[in-house]
């Protein structure tokens, strides 16, 4: 199959190697990985006959302070319509089994953005400690590369020269999980938590090509990260490219 350095890297879709690309990253920070199957076993069965029922597979950091999960075949909740790929938390100590905050990706996020974003988390002691950087860290990741602020909200939001990713700091969606204990006490008519929302609509009411969610809690250092990621003006490598922004990518080809 050709491959092709393509561009804008939002628009270039993971490839079809969302896992694999995480995966290495992990690898070559050192997390540990962990496969867990659930299934059923009737009596007398060979144990190539096992029904899986479900499968994630888990990278716990060395510090055990952080771990991503590969839950796409886990029966994930949905994002944008569009299933969660990764989840990705941290928590403060060992001590404390919850996790203080978590950031989700559903596939076709640019694997080197996620892959960024974790090297990022992976370079602090307290990885779930704010670094006291403001939501402006992330607004300039992705101004410096062109992208333009929300008229209406300029300091809450910006989006990419054509119009199609967004990038927007407001109310989480449901079931992301927050260890901020305002997050369970929201009523129905009260406004929730704040947390960074990324996706990309190829076409005004089109379907997702992806969306990113980050819960209340994650430090603006980190979401910082994968915006300057995400909105790179440096080409990634690609095979396969998403049908829905084919169109809209510059490519040329590789090697």
């Amino acid at each position: 199959m050709a491959a092709f350095w393509v561009g804008p890297r939002y628009l270039a879709g993971d490839d079809g190697k969302l896992y694999e690309t995480v995966a290495d990253t992990l690898t070559r920070l050192g997390w540990a990985s962990l496969t867990v199957v659930r299934g059923r076993q009737e009596p007398d069965e060979a144990p190539q006959d096992r029904q899986v029922l479900r499968s994630t597979v888990l990278h716990i950091s060395p510090d055990t302070l952080r771990w991503a999960q590969w839950v796409l075949a886990d029966e994930p909740f949905l994002l944008g319509d569009l299933p969660v790929a990764w989840q990705i938390s941290a928590r403060t100590d060992t001590g404390c089994a919850l996790a203080e905050w978590s950031a989700y990706f559903t596939p076709d996020v640019p694997g080197e953005a996620v892959a960024d974003f974790l090297v990022a988390l992976d370079e602090l002691d307290q990885p779930a400690v704010p670094l006291g950087g403001g939501p402006e860290l992330v607004l300039d990741a992705v101004t410096a590369h062109g992208w333009l602020r929300d008229i209406d909200q300029p300091r809450a939001g910006a989006t990419d020269p054509m119009f199609t990713t967004c990038l927007s700091l407001g109310e989480v969606p449901p079931l992301i999980q927050d260890g901020d204990p305002r997050a369970l006490t929201v009523a129905a008519d009260e406004t929730g938590l704040a947390g960074w929302q990324a996706w990309t609509e190829p076409a005004l009411g089109a379907p997702y090509l992806w969306a990113a969610s980050f819960s209340a809690s994650v430090p603006h250092d980190f979401v910082a990260a994968f915006a300057a990621s995400l909105s790179s003006t440096a080409p990634v490598l690609r095979r396969v490219l998403p049908e829905s922004t084919r169109d809209r990518l510059l490519r040329a080809p590789a090697g």
